[in-house]
């Protein structure tokens, strides 16, 4: 463990990860977009991160779910140990030379990985890359993310695509909670033994897949 990440010590030994994003007052009475703010869980409830995003309000409000984005995740101490940064890129399969894609660091100033959208008229499809641009990973989500009542499950699978390792899970907990409050409520399920690295750039696809397919809808109705 001398080798990781200052920070990422703890994601050694995580094979579930829970993200909950706390609904702010302002946004949920007035629908004004305000900076997110996260808690980053393990099974047990118990906080091992929080995460704030880092933008401007014309950036929230008019761009939107298409908006670009820092985002730093601290320990529990208030010691940065991931910062994940989004450029602002189409967010239409209509322009596949100018898809979405997502850096991560950790610790900050230091590469992690990277998470590419891929072209695909029918799914939504992503590759995790590591700190030397190889991929290493496929997330493929359903053809629909409209969840209908229940959750909405990203596959992460290997680099054929032919084995699922895990899963990235939208959580649907109810209408009242979804509609009035369009909070995010997101699971992460990987090996144990992955690269803390690689499950640093996973945190990061999950806030990039959140904001692309749940940002302005009714989160899995």
């Amino acid at each position: 463990t001398h080798n990781l990440p200052p920070g990422l010590e703890y994601l050694n030994q995580l094979d579930q990860i829970i993200i909950h994003q706390q609904v702010e007052l302002l946004e949920a009475i007035l629908g004004t977009k305000t900076s997110s703010k996260y808690e980053i869980k393990n099974h047990l409830g118990q906080r091992v991160y929080f995460a704030v995003e880092e933008n401007d309000c014309f950036d929230r409000n008019l761009c939107s779910p298409l908006r670009s984005f820092t985002i730093r995740i601290a320990d529990n101490t208030g010691r940065e140990v991931i910062t994940v940064n989004r450029p602002l890129r189409c967010n239409s399969c209509c322009f596949p030379c100018f898809l979405q894609e997502l850096e991560v660091q950790s610790p900050p100033g230091t590469i992690a990985g990277y998470v590419l959208q891929n072209w695909d008229p029918f799914r939504p499809k992503f590759t995790i890359q590591n700190e030397s641009k190889e991929d290493v990973l496929k997330i493929i989500g359903p053809y629909t993310t409209c969840g209908c009542f229940e959750d909405v499950d990203f596959e992460v699978k290997t680099l054929n695509e032919m084995s699922t390792i895990g899963k990235i899970s939208k959580y649907w907990s109810g209408f009242v909670n979804n509609v009035f409050t369009n909070t995010a409520n997101f699971g992460i399920e990987v090996p144990v033994d992955l690269d803390v690295r690689i499950k640093a750039v996973m945190i990061g696809a999950c806030f990039l897949i959140d904001l692309m397919f749940f940002e302005n809808s009714l989160d899995g109705l």
